[in-house]
């Protein structure tokens, strides 16, 4: 009877991955993007509920994405109901599991567009249709995502325009200095508890990192990780205005981030690594004036990076904190 079950499961997360929806062609990379990051383990149980809850969405697309990540081998049946991490894909083959949607695709050609000055900041949704072939559906929803991440407004009347970025040497270091007080008052708050289970997903993540340096790795990659760490430390804070801020700073760095990145050096990854390792370890030994202090000390030092290699006329994506 069991393994008739588990049969019967198979096929149909097969069937569902065939018939597998552009948000959850989605949504399965970012689950599949996140077992890579946090380092998740054969065996591991996804919490189809957790998932939900961490992604935005309702349980029906989520099921579908486990279903189509099952249907590809990466996720197995649990014992009874659920699903369980069978293995975790390597390198660049999530592309080559999950292709991006129409959406993801357009999402990342206005992101560079943008990034690069062929976009000017104000746009309308009209002259976006032709340009990407795409629908006005699609155009709209993916202005939406932008609008969610804070990276463009809604026009009285017509049209949208995009936020000030991070396009100038000045607007970078602002950012700095922004971050240091906030990223830093954070951890100082009465409410501010730490999640050992996301101390130790992240610790992980890092480690994985930091084995693979020195023979590259991704930007896309790094700043999955990178974000996911300075935004723990906001959401530990307890108070959701710390986290929307320091969100809304990692979406700005991600769209210069698509005009100047391309690898970053080993060596800047190492050293970051080791800067959150540190502060991790100062967390989980409940000494949060010293993790507040290595974190500005991070955080100032990326800045004073960036400041001199700004001089120097080299590229901003030697820096990331």
């Amino acid at each position: 009877m069991g393994t008739d079950r588990v049969e019967q499961g198979v096929t149909a997360a097969m069937e569902a991955a065939e018939r597998a929806s552009p948000l959850q062609l989605e949504l399965a990379r970012q689950i599949v993007e996140r077992m890579r990051d946090e380092g998740w383990v054969p065996g591991m149980r996804v919490s189809e509920q957790a998932l939900a809850r961490s992604l935005g969405v309702s349980r029906s697309p989520i099921r579908g994405a486990l279903d189509l990540l099952m249907a590809r081998g990466v996720l197995g049946p649990a014992s009874g109901r659920g699903f369980v991490v069978q293995r975790r894909p390597d390198g660049d083959e999530i592309a080559a599991l999950i292709p991006r949607s129409e959406g993801e695709e357009v999402y990342a050609a206005i992101m560079t567009d943008r990034a690069n000055g062929r976009l000017p900041q104000e746009v309308s949704e009209a002259e976006l249709i032709p340009r990407y072939g795409v629908s006005r559906g699609v155009v709209r929803k993916v202005l939406m995502r932008f609008a969610a991440e804070g990276l463009v407004q809604r026009q009285r009347g017509h049209g949208w325009r995009f936020v000030d970025s991070l396009e100038t040497d000045e607007a970078v270091a602002e950012s700095y200095q922004f971050r240091m007080v906030v990223e830093c008052a954070a951890l100082r708050q009465p409410g501010f508890r730490v999640d050992r289970d996301r101390v130790q997903q992240l610790r992980r993540a890092h480690r994985d990192i930091l084995a693979r340096a020195a023979g590259g790795v991704g930007t896309e990659e790094w700043f999955r990780v990178n974000t996911a760490f300075h935004e723990m430390l906001a959401a530990s804070s307890g108070n959701r205005f710390f986290l929307q801020a320091v969100r809304q700073q990692n979406a700005l760095r991600r769209m210069q981030e698509y005009a100047d990145f391309v690898h970053l050096p080993p060596g800047r990854v190492e050293q970051s690594c080791r800067e959150h390792l540190a502060i991790l370890d100062a967390l989980e030994a409940g000494e949060i004036e010293w993790a507040a202090a290595l974190l500005h000390r991070h955080l100032a030092l990326a800045a004073g990076t960036y400041a001199g290699e700004a001089m120097d006329g080299k590229p901003r994506a030697e820096l990331s904190a």
